[in-house]
């Protein structure tokens, strides 16, 4: 990962419309669900599926989309490495939220418990 402002810029512009599929093939191909996709992404976001839903209907930046969600208090418990890159080590703060979530997709692609994934909560 590129841990330029050119490379924040990028991710803050991109819909999260455009990504959510891949997220959910992603989960699906490891027999995994959509519904245990969401139940990370409201963990992670407070969106419930119906604002979720929402969200990408009106096609939303990953800058709108964090903007507008209630981080989970947990999330600085998210650790590892992404992209090569530590997530807790990222310093831009929105880029960091998007690796959060990469990182939590990834958990649950991997078949990860539930419960560890969601940081015990």
């Amino acid at each position: 990962m590129d841990t330029s402002n050119k490379q924040d810029q990028r991710i803050a512009k991109m819909i999260f419309a455009s990504v959510y599929p891949m997220y959910v093939e992603k989960v699906e191909k490891k027999g995994r669900t959509k519904e245990e996709l969401h139940q990370v992404i409201e963990w992670l976001t407070g969106f419930d599926s119906k604002k979720l839903q929402e969200l990408i209907k009106e096609k939303v930046t990953f800058e709108t989309f964090f903007h507008e969600a209630s981080l989970n208090p947990n999330a600085h418990l998210i650790t590892g490495v992404i992209c090569g890159y530590r997530v807790e080590d990222i310093q831009n703060p929105l880029t960091q939220k998007t690796r959060y979530l990469d990182k939590l997709v990834d958990e649950l692609a991997k078949g990860r418990k539930m419960d560890k994934i969601l940081r015990g909560s």
